[in-house]
Order: structure tokens, then sequence, then C-alpha cells
């Protein structure tokens, strides 16, 4: 069997997730999903998330370029250029062997070999750019694309195709009113209860741990409360709960990775979390209310932008990092004093998700490919 796409990149479940959507998003289309290939790196969560998706693989021994000043990444940045060359030979033997009709980059590092190896040897190659300001690797490889897909519109990327974001099967079949009440139960939530959820990325982030263990000190009495909290695994040794059991009336649930976003979207009443393109994308395919605090330590700001593609449009509530403290609280009081204004909100984002729903990044992949082999 031939294979008919490589997707390449990785490094973070930010750049591998998407990929995981647009292997499905073929599969949807009629690509038997044997024909599709990962290739992505070694040290990357892709070595995970790709076999358990049952997916081709291949990992290459690459790194990114480190732009911290420090011993350790000025170590990283000198063994950049040659694991790139051996990476990219290593891709040039795969794809001569799999022999793939069109070569897809989702970003990150671990996509320079691919495209680079995709150039060589004459494979076209569709660049997939999820945030509203692409990032370094996205700006490179697209000078070399057939067609860029991006998630919003007006993108400066050359051939650029509007097509919305890639978006995972499991969230894109979220009907919030018909999964809301199965959702609840296997998460171990009451369906009367205000329920808040909150993640801080793939990793988790300390100012939103800080912000909600005050949250949930502030309203640990209200049995009427759940809060499911992703503090990030490289926090939940280190996190102490706020509560006082012998206070505590709220339902508080710390995990350290939320295995299931499906059941956590479909089921709160409002999300509070940072602005990556694949939360962005989330909150808008499936209409979740959500309170969103960009990184401001994200290169060029871009979680800023990506939130304000929501927000500018009644679509999300944006938060400063430097007001969260202040304000975090009375926004959450605010929005469940009023029902209403959540509708509104969640409204706005649904429809707004409406091209990510509609399969536009499998159909621009399937167009390249085929005007190639024609």
């Amino acid at each position: 069997m031939t294979t008919f796409a490589v997707i390449a990149g990785g490094g973070t479940s930010g750049h591998v997730l998407p990929a995981i959507a647009i292997a499905e998003a073929l599969a949807d289309s009629g690509v038997d999903l044997a024909q599709i290939y990962y290739a992505g790196a070694k040290r990357g969560v892709e070595t995970e998330l790709v076999p358990a998706a049952g997916i081709r693989h291949s990992f290459f021994d690459v790194v990114g370029l480190q732009r911290s000043i420090s011993v350790a990444s000025l170590k990283s940045n000198l063994v950049f250029v040659p694991k790139l060359f051996k990476a990219r030979r290593e891709a040039i033997k795969l794809f001569a062997a799999e022999r793939p009709q069109v070569v897809v980059s989702v970003g990150g590092y671990a996509s320079l070999p691919a495209v680079l190896a995709a150039r060589k040897l004459d494979i076209p190659v569709v660049v997939v750019s999820y945030d509203r300001i692409p990032g370094r690797s996205s700006k490179l490889t697209s000078r070399f694309a057939q067609a860029t897909a991006v998630a919003f519109p007006s993108s400066d990327l050359p051939r650029a195709i509007t097509t919305g974001a890639p978006v995972r099967r499991v969230i894109r079949n979220i009907d919030r009113r018909l999964h809301r009440e199965d959702a609840r139960r296997r998460l171990g939530i009451s369906p009367d209860s205000f329920f808040i959820g909150v993640i801080g990325g793939s990793l988790g982030s300390l100012m939103l741990n800080t912000a909600i263990s005050e949250f949930v000190t502030q309203f640990q009495s209200d049995p009427h409360l759940a809060i499911r909290h992703v503090v990030g695994p490289r926090f939940m040794k280190s996190y102490t709960s706020p509560i006082v059991e012998a206070e505590a009336a709220v339902t508080y649930q710390v995990v350290a990775y939320e295995d299931n976003m499906a059941d956590m979207y479909a089921g709160v009443d409002v999300l509070i979390g940072r602005g990556g393109a694949g939360t962005i994308a989330d909150i808008a395919t499936t209409g979740v209310p959500a309170i969103l605090i960009p990184w401001k330590g994200a290169a060029d700001d871009h979680q800023s932008a990506n939130v304000r593609y929501l927000s500018d449009n009644g679509a999300a509530i944006l938060v400063d990092e430097v007001d969260v403290a202040n304000s975090l609280a009375k926004i959450i009081v605010n929005l469940r004093s009023h029902p209403e204004e959540l509708e509104k909100i969640s409204h706005q984002a649904y429809e707004m998700g409406t091209v990510n729903r509609q399969g536009k990044i499998a159909e621009v992949i399937k167009n390249v490919a085929n005007r190639h082999v024609a």
C-alpha cells in the first residue's frame, strides 16, 4: 500500500494533537489510516501520543533552537545544525521508501527535516498554521509550500487558504447540550453544580494554579460549586490543595493532566485557560464559554492575538495576567449570576468555530496531492 501523506512536526502536544486531528480528518475524508505516516522528534510527546493513535511513525533525533541565553541553550544550539542535516538524510531515505504524495507540516522544530527532504525529492508540501501570529518554523517552511492552511483569516503567509484549525474528531463531535449530563457523570460532577474547568496548557501554569488556589480558598464552603483543576505534570507533586476539610463543601478535583478533554468541554459551565492555538480551536469548535488568560511569555505574544480573535467578537473573556488576582473571582461570580451571558458567549464561540467543523484542511491537502500526481 502506498503512502498518501506524511504529517511532520511536533515536540509539544500543541503540535502533535493537531497532527493527529489532521490524520483523523483525512481518514474521515476517505483516506485509509494505513496510508498516513507521522514523522516527529524522539524527544517529543509524539512518542506516546502517535503510537496510541494507531498511526505509522518514525522519530528523528532533532532539537529546536533555544531563545534563552544560558550554557544549556548554547550547547543545544551548537548541535542544532548537525542534527537537522542528519535527520534530513534519514527523512530522504524514509520518503524514498514510502513515496508519499504530499508532506504536511504542522510546525515545531521536528517539521524541518521532513520539509527539507520533501523539497529535495520534489514532493509537494502543505503547511498548517494555527496560531494567529505564525511561529518561526511555519514562516520558514511556508516559503517552500504549495499551500498554507491557516486557522485565521487575513494571514500574511504565502499561498494561504483559510481552513480553520485542525481539531480532533472526539472534540468535533461534542454536542454540549446532548453530552453534558453523561460527561459530568464520568467526571464525578453533580449535574446541579456550577462547574468550572481549569487548564493551564500542556505543562500547566504556576500563575493560574496560584489564582485558582486563592479562589477555592474563598469559595470552599459553597456546596453548589465544582472545580476540576488541571495543574500540569510539573506542578503536581509540589501543589498543595487549599481545601480545609472541616470547612469544605465545594467539589474540588486536582489532576496532573486531563486525559479526557472531551468530557471537560462537554460538562463545564465555564472554562478557564490560556491562549494556545489548540485551546482556542477547541473552545470555538465546541462553543465552551471561556475566561482566557494569555501567557505573556509566548513568542511574539501570539497567545494574546489568538485570544483577541475570540474576545473581540464576544466569544470569550480576555483577562491580562496582571489583572488575574483582582478580577478573576469577580468575573466568575458575575457569569454565575448571569447565565444568559454565558449562553451568549457560547453562541458566539460556536459560530466562530464553524470553519473548524467543515473539513477544509483535508480538502486542501488532497487537492495539492492530486495536482502533483496529475
